[in-house]
Formats: structure tokens, C-alpha cells, sequence
């Protein structure tokens, strides 16, 4: 009995060691990892804001504002819009420098808090200020975010990314700090549950183990620790074990089912690694596939805000498997507006990369006056010599003269566009296919032509949406496409192309989407005056 006591003592005080061991490094290791997450998205956060607002500051003018310090409707839209994000999120300072030998000189600065600081305003560097924005100006900044713990507000992440002029310059640097409240609260109670919760387990293991004591099974109970000790080194080694344990009571009988559980586990583990090892692979390449696709298509409507001769409006919806949709407009110079739409073959990443280099290879090969067959023979040839995958390239480019309507297109194997003329109906316009790009080499495209005029509108879209399937494998088709679109006819781009998916979305009903949805719709709303050309 005394033997026994002894026993149960130091299991007691072992495990109550245990316990508070477990307890200070799994408490230490998840709150880590959640202070670590939560300064993470505050990171993450507050770089977004700075970036966002790099890239819509028109970096021509911040000369102009430096000289004047007068501002303008575009001066007040940007401080509209500082002002609105600080107003809805939990940004403290929002502004908009550029930076001197000695001082900086502020442009915007977000006014809903205390202490703005108006156009022209001066500001000394701050201690290591002058080499932090050096760094900035030589390249775009990593996420590397500072934060700070202030008096005042708590935690706080000030992040920077610089502005680019039309001639990719650096001219100017917007800055966010932001504050996290409530952050240190939110941790001490995590903290908190997560240690009752160690603590509730381990007294629960604490009791189990005492009343195996009290049966007298610590002794039989140990050799099959020692055994299954052995059984999980041998798993890495795919060794089996050969130890037999003879009590003649249940210990005996939950030791075979031990062994039974091994061999089971041991193939459980074999197949899971390799069905794991197919999930990572898998999910890595839709995440970079995805992530290319949405950081390269256009998404920011009205796109030209100032154009009142066009309208233009363009949506990509992906399947759950990643593919090479893309579409981009742009403008070839100030009277000639190009479109483009696309369709890479293939999925996964070597589509999403294909159809980067692709989108890429196709704006920076339209220039203003060259003939858009040329542009696509270019084009062909660049993508025939680094196509190791056998990936090709459905699509579509027309440039439209805003002076004189003419719409010069080129087609290479894509869908024939629907044409509205002057609120008239939707027809399909019917042109020469041309083969697909990336196909074979030494292709000669021809481009053809049409005259816009003012109320013309131009329909593009991938096969995604004539060929989305319903339940019982019918196409949607080119039939109930135009039927749809002739009842927006008389709307413009942004509501017509939403109402196309909806329609595509009540004929689908609960089948999967099989293949990415991108549609394209410009409007030629008037011709741009003569003198307006540069």
C-alpha cells in the first residue's frame, strides 16, 4: 500500500509538472501564432490602402500642386477619397508627400482626425526618415511594415508605397498608419480560454491515469508504452513490430488492438501523405493562377471617367478550376481605343501564366498605326517559341478611331462578336475565325473593318457563356444569348453584362460551372472632335 501511495505521489507530481510545462509552451506557441496572424492582416491591411492609393493618383499632377499649391476637382476627388476610407476603417493618419533633400512637403492628408496638414505644408525628416524614403523611391517597398506600440491608440501599423509618374518615375509617397484596437484585449482572451482549456484537459488526463493506478496496471501499462514507443519510430522506418504482451486480461486484448491499430495507421499514413502532398499541389496552383488572373485584368469602372465618346464594361467570373480567360482595354493613343478578350486553352497555372504572357505580348505589340494582322502575327510567332505545354490562344482585339468610328478588328479562332447599331437589336457580326495564336508558327492574321456610329454598341464574350450547361447538358448558345441581350438593348455596359449572368445563372441552375464567364461591352456613345487629337 505504501509502495502504491509512493507511486501515485510522484505520478501526481509529475504530471503536475507536466501540466504547467504544457501549459506555459502551448499558451506561449498559440498566442504567438495569433499575435503573429492579427500584426499580419493589420500588415497585410494597411499596405492595401497605401498601394490602392498609389495607383490611382495621376503622379503627372503632383508637379503641378507642388508649384501652385492651388487645388482642383481632381485635388478634391483624392481628398474625397482619403477622407472616406479613413472615415470606414481604423486608419489614423492617410497622406500624400513628396520628398526633399531636407523636409518633405505634404500634397494630401486625410482631415478627419486632428492636426492636418494642408498643401505646401512643410514637415522635417523624422530620425532615419530621409533613408526610409530613398528605399521607397528605388523600388516598390516589400510588405516589411512597421509597428509600434503608442500610448494613445494602442498597436499601430504604418505602411508606404510610392507614386509613379506617366514616364514610371517615383514623385510622391502615400503613408498609412493605422491603429488596431482592442488588439491587446483580443489576445489576453484568447489566451485566457485557450489555458482553460489545457487546463481542463490535463486534469482530465491526471484522473484517468490515477485510476489506472488504482487497479494496479501501471506496470503492464508501461510496457506497452515502451511498445508503442517502438511501433512510432517504426512507422518512419515501415518496420513492423514483433512484441507480444501476455496478461491475460483486457491489457492483453487493448495491446492486439494496438497492433491491429498500427498496421492500420501505417497505411492510413502512407496513403494520406500522398493524398495530401496531390491537395498542396493542387491548391498552390489554382491560389497563383487566381491571384495572376485578378491582378491583371482591369476592374476599376467607369475605366475613363473623363471619355464621355465611350462606355465600356467588362466582367471575369472563373470556374472553381482556374483557367486562362482574359480581357483589357486600353488606349493606343489619345484618339484610338483598343479591346481585347481572350481564351488560353488548358487549366491550372500553366493557362493563368500562358495567358500573362499572352495579354501582355498583345498590348505591348499595338501601337498606334500598326495593322492589327501584323500585331497578331507578331504576336503568334513570340508565343510558338516558348510553348513547351502545347497551349493555345483563342481571341479577339478591335481598335476603334473615337474621330471617325472606324473599328478595326482581328480575329484568331474566337467567338464572333454581337453588334448593336443605334439601339437597334443585338446581331452576331459574322467575320473570318483566323486560327488560334500559339498554334503554328508563321501565321499571316488579316484584320478587318467596320464603321461605328454614335449608339453602336459591341458584344464579346468567351465560350464559357455560350457553352454553359445545365442539369440536363443543354447549351445556353448563341440564340439565348441574343435574346437576352436584346432585352438591355437600350441600357448601357455596366447594366447589360450583369444581366447576361444573370440569365446565364437561372438557365444553369445548380450545375457546376465548368469554364470561366468573361464578357466585354463597349458603347460608342459620340465622335470625338478633330482638335481634340494629339
Amino acid at each position: 500500500m505504501k509502495k502504491r501511495h509512493k507511486l501515485q505521489h510522484t505520478v501526481l507530481l509529475n504530471f503536475s509538472v507536466l501540466a504547467l510545462v504544457l501549459i506555459v509552451i502551448i499558451s506561449y506557441v498559440v498566442g504567438t501564432q495569433y499575435v503573429d496572424k492579427e500584426m499580419e492582416t493589420s500588415r497585410s491591411t494597411a499596405f492595401a490602402y497605401t498601394k490602392s492609393a498609389a495607383e490611382i493618383i495621376d503622379g503627372d499632377r503632383i508637379a503641378h500642386y507642388l508649384e501652385t499649391e492651388e487645388k482642383d476637382d481632381y485635388y478634391h476627388e483624392i481628398q474625397d477619397f482619403l477622407n472616406a476610407f479613413q472615415g470606414n476603417s481604423n486608419i489614423l493618419y492617410y497622406y500624400v508627400f513628396v520628398p526633399f533633400e531636407d523636409d518633405l512637403v505634404y500634397i494630401w492628408d486625410a482631415n478627419l482626425e486632428e492636426g492636418v496638414c494642408e498643401l505646401g505644408y512643410h514637415e522635417e525628416y523624422m530620425e532615419g526618415g530621409k533613408e526610409a524614403t530613398d528605399a521607397i523611391y528605388r523600388q516598390n517597398p516589400p510588405e516589411e511594415i512597421e509597428v509600434v506600440d503608442d500610448d494613445t491608440y494602442g498597436y499601430i501599423a504604418s505602411a508606404y508605397s510610392p507614386v509613379f509618374n506617366s514616364a514610371g518615375e517615383p514623385v510622391a509617397v502615400v503613408g498609412v498608419d493605422m491603429y488596431m484596437p482592442h488588439l491587446q484585449q483580443n489576445i489576453a482572451n484568447f489566451l485566457a480560454i485557450v489555458i482553460l482549456a489545457i487546463i481542463l484537459v490535463v486534469l482530465l488526463a491526471i484522473l484517468l491515469c490515477f485510476a489506472f493506478v488504482q487497479k494496479q496496471i501501471v506496470n503492464p501499462i508501461n510496457k506497452i508504452c515502451s511498445v508503442s514507443k517502438s511501433m512510432v519510430e517504426n512507422l518512419e522506418n515501415d518496420e513492423a513490430i514483433q512484441v507480444t504482451v501476455r496478461t491475460g486480461n483486457e491489457i492483453e486484448e487493448l495491446f492486439d488492438s494496438f497492433k491491429e491499430m498500427y498496421s492500420d495507421v501505417k497505411e492510413y499514413i502512407a496513403k494520406l501523405s500522398l493524398v495530401t502532398a496531390e491537395k498542396e499541389r493542387i491548391g498552390a496552383e489554382l491560389d497563383v493562377a487566381a491571384h495572376i488572373q485578378a491582378s491583371m485584368l482591369p476592374c476599376i469602372f467607369p475605366a475613363f471617367p473623363d471619355r464621355h465618346e465611350i462606355d465600356i464594361y467588362a466582367t471575369m467570373d472563373p470556374a472553381k478550376e482556374v483557367g486562362g480567360d482574359f480581357y483589357d482595354f486600353f488606349m493606343v493613343d489619345e484618339r484610338h481605343l483598343a479591346i481585347v478578350i481572350a481564351d488560353v486553352s488548358g487549366k491550372g497555372v500553366p493557362a493563368a501564366l500562358f495567358m500573362v504572357i499572352g495579354k501582355t505580348l498583345i498590348k505591348d505589340n499595338t501601337t498606334p498605326g500598326r495593322d492589327l494582322g501584323e500585331v497578331f502575327t507578331a504576336v503568334n510567332n513570340l508565343l510558338c517559341e516558348a510553348n513547351s505545354e502545347g497551349l493555345f490562344i483563342t481571341a479577339f482585339e478591335g481598335v476603334l478611331d473615337l474621330v471617325t468610328g472606324d473599328f478595326t478588328f482581328v480575329n484568331a479562332g474566337h467567338e464572333m462578336p454581337f453588334i448593336s447599331k443605334a439601339n437597334g437589336d443585338f446581331e452576331p457580326y459574322k467575320i473570318r475565325a483566323g486560327f488560334v495564336l500559339a498554334g503554328m508558327e508563321d501565321m499571316r492574321y488579316r484584320a478587318g473593318s467596320m464603321v461605328l456610329e454614335p449608339g453602336d454598341k459591341i458584344f464579346q464574350y468567351t465560350d464559357g457563356v455560350t457553352e454553359a450547361t445545365n442539369v440536363n447538358n443543354e447549351l445556353y448558345g448563341m440564340g439565348r444569348l441574343g435574346a437576352v441581350l436584346n432585352t438591355v438593348k437600350d441600357k448601357g455596359p455596366a447594366d447589360i453584362l450583369p444581366a447576361v449572368k444573370k440569365d446565364i445563372d437561372a438557365f444553369v441552375g445548380e450545375a457546376e460551372q465548368f469554364d470561366d464567364i468573361t464578357m466585354l461591352c463597349l458603347s460608342y456613345k459620340a465622335r470625338m472632335e478633330e482638335k481634340e487629337e494629339i
